[in-house]
């Protein structure tokens, strides 16, 4: 039996999901509340077994080929010099290149940008996406795919839907290869290094160009850094854009004020080996991200699913987002290919609602170390 399914969100979670159930022969609506779509926000990501899974299924594995291979991890020490080697090869896949890749398997008219949806009405019968301005649009089934700060949440919780921030936040730069100075590039390329301190890490690695170059001198230096910052006036002044007004959960590349810009190129010269510093003041539009939590006790309810982020925000070092929301994805349409609806999405959430606690325990295990 076919559906008409609506999807908040048109990331990676969303795309999945279209991608699939078009497959198996669903009508599928996707809502993406960017103006332009996705494309370009993205930097690398690690491989894991369900993405794998997702790309042999929907005939597009070769999109996971569109890497850069770190030949080995460097953990540096103060001074500038290696402390720590392990040669464990690893391969960063192309973000923005798997999102062109996946989205392409949908017809224009199946994905809708600048569709703000502003909340999801529910009921044992149907689902209707509500979107700014109050059209709205009635599905069978609508599956929240929308991320960190989901609406959809609130057609399937009862309890809190907000996501609690952790207590430290990423600054994240991502520059041409061609713009690390040679001082750097000569230690971090071709290498997945990290450095340690109290309360903060950093880390960073080559990751393929803005259209999947991989050739040298054609990648893109991606670098993270994470900092403690209290509630209150020091992080509200970290999240305020350009425009003086206080950003919830990130503020984008070239949102950053100048001034604050500045300020944190001179922290990491006082802090940071000299070829991280180097990265980060390479850096001309930093973007910051606030980490977050967010666990659900449900990921069903009548005719409302839960899908990726929206379900379950895990923090980044468990490198499992996109592989967390190929397997939710998976799970949800070999469910509804087998079973009648009601039954697909009791077992849908039997299945992922555990392995989504799983995820997110490890990820509060491997931060701690920076809210210590």
């Amino acid at each position: 039996m076919s559906f008409r399914i609506g999807i908040v969100g048109g990331s990676m979670g969303g795309l999945f999901a279209a991608s699939l159930l078009r497959v198996a022969g669903h009508d599928v609506q996707v809502f993406e509340r960017s103006e332009r779509g996705l494309d370009g926000r993205g930097a690398g990501l690690v491989g894991q077994r369900e993405l794998y899974a997702i790309l042999r299924m929907l005939g597009c594995e070769q999109a996971a080929r569109v890497g850069v291979l770190a030949h080995e991890r460097i953990t540096f020490a103060r001074n500038g010099s290696i402390a720590e080697r392990d040669v464990t090869p690893q391969t960063q896949i192309s973000w923005d290149h798997l999102y062109r890749t996946v989205r392409h398997l949908l017809p224009p008219a199946a994905y809708r940008v600048g569709a703000r949806v502003t909340r999801v009405e529910n009921s044992p019968s149907a689902a209707t996406i509500v979107l700014e301005g109050g059209q709205t649009h009635r599905f069978d089934l609508v599956i929240g795919a929308d991320g960190v700060g989901s609406v959809a949440r609130t057609a399937v919780s009862h309890g809190p839907t907000a996501s609690i921030y952790a207590g430290y936040v990423a600054w994240r730069g991502l520059i041409p290869e061609a713009t690390l100075p040679a001082q750097a590039a000569t230690v971090l390329s071709e290498r997945f290094a990290f450095y340690h301190m109290h309360g903060s890490q950093i880390l960073g690695y080559l990751v393929p160009g803005p259209g999947g170059e991989t050739a040298p001198g054609q990648r893109r230096y991606n670098w993270v850094w994470y900092r403690q910052a209290a509630e209150g006036p020091a992080l509200d002044r970290w999240l305020t854009g350009s425009d003086g007004r206080l950003r919830e959960f990130s503020v984008a590349r070239g949102d950053m004020p100048t001034l604050l810009r500045d300020e944190v190129i001179a922290r990491a010269h006082e802090l940071l080996p000299a070829p991280f510093a180097l990265a980060v003041a390479a850096e001309p539009t930093p973007s910051l991200q606030a980490i977050v939590d967010y666990e659900s006790t449900r990921m069903v309810r009548d005719r409302v699913a839960l899908l990726g982020d929206a379900a379950f925000v895990v923090r980044p070092h468990t490198a499992m987002g996109v592989a967390k929301a190929a397997g939710d994805a998976m799970a949800l349409v070999a469910a509804l290919a087998r079973l009648p609806l009601e039954k697909a999405l009791f077992v849908y959430e039997a299945e992922r609602l555990a392995e989504g606690h799983r995820i997110a325990v490890h990820g509060r295990d491997l931060g701690r170390p920076l809210t210590a």
